[in-house]
């Protein structure tokens, strides 16, 4: 066992994290975090201490998290956090024993997500086309960055990383870094190639000497960040009539992760040439797909 104090301990688990893990910077801030506070519940200030927790002492953190009002996904990522840095801490000998591994997350309700209809986020995408006619910088990105969304279903953490070399015309793909620091290349469609070509004629009238490679650029000509995506989409479907009010960004993901689940774009050098069913055995099967409304809408935004 080590006597390294709490500060030197948590530093040790964070490095963990990010070299070994490979968790994001959001991730590792949000365990560091609940962490510290399992620690300071259980009156912990040293590695040597560690040993003298209980899964007693772990319930007890979590119940009291739960009578303090803690939402269940909170409790859970706090558990999934208390597991992993223990887990760690019994792989490294600072613990003998793991007291997490009997430690249960409390359930989470399963709900379906919410969902907007095809025509309305068609008619999103419809106003950031028309507001561009102007050809206002911040117009041409904010349309691309609506079209890219739709596109690809990509998180607007992903959405937001990209640099302009992550774009490939041609092909009409993009290479995204996920989570885990994965790599992925996803294709998208005409309407997305045509609002980004828009958008990196115009990304020069925004651009200054900090902007380095980044595709999506602010008002400043930094980086975009999620704050200002978000308020784009939002601001894009408010703008139609009778669409509900809720996340656009996270909708649009939702549908492109179905097709995901669903099946695979076939991606030839002319761009995306058709959508193959996982486990289809024939012909059938693909046109019962095809014949479906939101199946005509996604594929009319690729060709």
């Amino acid at each position: 066992m080590t006597s390294e104090p709490r500060d030197q301990l948590l530093g040790a688990f964070s490095t963990h994290l990010r070299s070994e893990r490979n968790r994001s910077e959001h991730t590792v801030r949000a365990y560091l975090g609940d962490v510290e506070g399992l620690l300071t519940h259980a009156g912990v200030d040293s590695a040597a201490q560690l040993g003298d927790v209980t899964l007693a002492d772990l319930r007890g953190w979590l119940g009291a998290l739960a009578s303090d009002g803690a939402a269940r996904s909170t409790v859970a990522r706090r558990a999934a956090a208390a597991r992993t840095f223990f887990r760690w801490a019994h792989d490294t000998g600072r613990v003998a024993h793991d007291p997490s591994v009997r430690l249960v997350s409390p359930t989470q309700p399963r709900r379906l997500p919410d969902v907007l209809r095809s025509a309305d986020a068609a008619a999103a995408l419809d106003v950031a086309a028309v507001a561009a006619d102007d050809a206002d910088p911040v117009h041409l990105r904010d349309r691309a960055v609506l079209e890219l969304l739709y596109a690809t279903g990509a998180r607007v953490s992903e959405l937001v990383g990209l640099d302009v070399d992550d774009i490939d015309l041609g092909t009409r793909t993009a290479r995204v870094l996920g989570k885990g620091r994965k790599e992925r290349t996803v294709p998208f469609g005409v309407p997305a190639a045509d609002a980004l070509r828009h958008w990196l004629a115009a990304r020069p009238a925004l651009a200054v000497d900090g902007s380095g490679p980044a595709l999506f650029l602010g008002r400043r000509g930094r980086r975009i960040d999620p704050r200002q995506v978000r308020r784009v989409v939002h601001e894009a479907v408010a703008h139609v009539d009778g669409a509900p009010d809720l996340a656009l960004t996270q909708v649009l993901v939702e549908t492109a992760r179905m097709w995901a689940d669903l099946g695979f774009w076939r991606v030839t050098a002319a761009g995306v040439s058709s959508f193959h069913i996982n486990g289809a055995t024939g012909p059938d099967e693909y046109t019962t797909v095809v014949n479906d409304n939101l199946f005509t809408n996604v594929m009319a935004r690729y060709n």
